[in-house]
């Protein structure tokens, strides 16, 4: 909860800032992009819980941020992370990269947007196999899919994420920000409403708490 008030008030301050024009996002170390929630942690939450929908609240900043964000993937990208990822505008996935949306397997489901961001970005019946099914896909069948952009190397994630934020930046801020947001206007309008009622009952499935006991 601390790293998502961090990361929205940062990213407050970088929309007001002139002289930001994007934004790219990288995990620490390498290993991983963001693997995830602390599952013995996530394994005690109660259902009101739900309802307080702070990973949801982070990613929709995200998304909502005015200017191009970009996540750079080395790593790990599963469950919350992958959902950090697709709340950006653009991906870039090193080799190493993995994504998926494994939250079934533990009792749970995708509540921070993953049911209706993922589908737009790789389509309705492959987003459903892949939440159903709680697969973790590399980087080229993200490829494949439409989930990234672009593949590089190991290692390099980051600079050609860096690449894709000066190209942006080169053009018209101003322009840019109202093609941004004429875009996401013209999509069907979608929250994480249903999303938190659904893991409100889960939360209070005893399923989940044996399914994540089994994955510690």
């Amino acid at each position: 909860i601390r790293l998502h008030r961090q990361l929205g008030e940062a990213l407050e301050a970088l929309a007001e800032d002139p002289d930001v024009a994007a934004v790219v996002f990288q995990g620490a170390g390498g290993k991983a992009f963001v693997s995830g929630a602390d599952i013995a942690e996530l394994r005690d939450r109660k259902g009101p819980e739900a309802m307080l929908m702070h990973n949801a609240k982070l990613c929709d900043a995200i998304a909502a941020f005015p200017y191009p964000t970009i996540a750079a993937v080395e790593g790990w990208a599963l469950g919350g992370g992958c959902e950090i990822a697709i709340s950006c505008d653009m991906r870039i996935a090193s080799e190493k990269a993995r994504f998926g949306q494994p939250e079934v397997s533990l009792g749970i489901l995708p509540a921070a947007g993953g049911t209706w961001r993922l589908p737009r970005l790789v389509g309705l019946a492959k987003a459903k196999e892949l939440i159903f099914t709680a697969a973790i896909i590399d980087a080229e069948e993200a490829l494949k899919l439409g989930l990234v952009n672009h593949v590089v190397e190991a290692g390099e994630a980051l600079g050609r994420a860096i690449e894709l934020a000066e190209a942006c930046t080169k053009q018209s801020r101003n322009a840019v920000r109202l093609a941004k947001a004429s875009i996401e206007g013209s999509l069907p309008p979608a929250t994480s409403d249903l999303e938190a009622v659904g893991q409100t009952q889960l939360y209070d499935d005893p399923e989940k708490w044996e399914r994540m006991t089994a994955f510690l």
